[in-house]
């Protein structure tokens, strides 16, 4: 086993690309996990401390090559959206467990099992229920695993800050969902990826479950005016009931690149926020970065 080897399944995603390039900044040698292995996902693809292994994580004898002779594993993998054998199911369940089993039988130290903040095995949405599952089949497969929960995640190239920001401004009136009074905080993604980061680097490794969120807590309505304030908007925000939302997210998802799919709708019924008796990311040295800081960016830009 190499000491300094960390695999990153879902390294050439949202959240994985930017666990990869910290882990790298911090000396790790890295190996990124992925069906599609994309060389343009990482900026320094010739760099010796970077390696690109085609993964499926259905696949035992492909989990299990990625896994070989690694110190830790982080399983950034996700799914949003069911499509043919690609269910919730089968990715935050079956091929989680795949992933904790193989790290386990292959001796890595080190499991870290990206989640999401609401995960509930006792959950009516499909998507949750399923998450909470994936959590429990983790913990089962590799007992000293960690889990961590991030809130609502945001980048300044993203699909949520631009999705808002270019909605309020195209509409004068902006449909909220429900009443607007759902709570969130959202997390910059590179703090996320820095907090993971510095779990793979401390001394000690305790089996906890970690829960990141941002440095404020918005109602949703509160945010989408920080967000409108930021960009020099005033818009007029109506309630839309997440019954109309439900509708209107089963037509998207039969788009080639849905606006919005269900299970986004049933996580804004929730309040995705992290809880105090959980550790987060000031247990990590992590100072979180306010959404308004990259709203501003990405209105001067």
């Amino acid at each position: 086993m190499n000491e300094n080897i960390v695999t990153v399944f879902g390294g050439t995603g949202f959240l994985g690309r930017r666990v990869v390039r910290h882990l790298r900044d911090h000396g790790f040698s890295v190996r990124i996990a992925s069906r599609h292995p994309d060389a343009r996902a990482v900026s320094r693809s010739d760099d010796p401390l970077l390696e690109s292994v085609k993964a499926d994580i259905r696949d035992e004898h492909s989990v299990a090559h990625a896994v070989a002779g690694a110190y830790g594993v982080v399983n950034a993998t996700s799914l949003y959206m069911e499509s043919g054998s690609n269910t919730f199911h089968s990715v935050h369940v079956e091929a989680a467990r795949r992933v904790a089993a193989r790290a386990l039988k292959a001796g890595v130290e080190r499991l870290v099992h990206t989640s999401g903040i609401g995960a509930d095995p006792t959950s009516r949405s499909l998507y949750i229920r399923k998450r909470g599952e994936g959590e429990l089949a983790v913990r089962d497969a590799f007992p000293d695993s960690v889990l961590i929960r991030p809130a609502v995640m945001f980048a300044s190239e993203d699909g949520f800050l631009t999705t808002v920001l270019g909605l309020l401004r195209q509409l004068p009136v902006y449909p909220m969902f429900g009443g607007g009074s759902t709570r969130l905080q959202p997390v910059w993604v590179e703090d996320v990826a820095e907090s993971i980061t510095a779990l793979l680097r401390r001394p000690h490794f305790k089996a906890e479950a970690y829960e990141f969120g941002g440095p404020r807590v918005y109602t949703y309505a509160e945010f989408l005016r920080s967000a409108a304030h930021e960009a020099g908007l005033k818009p007029i925000l109506m309630p839309f009931p997440f019954a109309a939302w439900h509708a209107f997210a089963w037509m998207s998802e039969m788009l080639p690149n849905p606006v919005i799919t269900r299970n986004q709708v049933e996580l804004m019924q929730i309040d995705p926020i992290a809880s105090p008796e959980r550790p987060g990311l000031a247990e990590l040295g992590v100072s979180p970065r306010a959404v308004e800081d990259i709203l501003r960016q990405m209105v001067k830009g």
